[in-house]
């Protein structure tokens, strides 16, 4: 068995970490362990912020050691705990 991650835990990952990120940066106090892929995040949750969204990129550059130019993102990035993992498992991936 090597001991490469299949896409499928690679992706379980890469969601646990933005789930993690989330709860830290918006201070959720745990509240992310009942999000879904589909949990709706900006205009949904009132600490989602555009300072936070800010705090957010930030985050998940160190986190995940990659770097995100203003044109990478949008709203439609984050619209949920999916279209943000999306996002980041594609830049990861690039």
């Amino acid at each position: 068995m090597s001991g490469r991650s299949s896409p499928r835990e690679f992706e379980l990952n890469v969601t646990q970490e933005v789930l993690r990120v989330l709860d830290e940066v918006l201070s959720l106090n745990g509240r992310t362990a009942t999000f879904t892929r589909d949990t709706p995040l900006l205009g949904a949750i009132p600490e989602l912020d555009s300072m936070a969204v800010v705090t957010l990129i930030t985050t998940i550059e160190e986190q995940f050691d990659l770097v995100v130019d203003d044109d990478d993102i949008d709203g439609s990035t984050f619209a949920t705990v999916g279209s943000l993992t999306d996002f980041v498992s594609g830049k990861l991936a690039a």
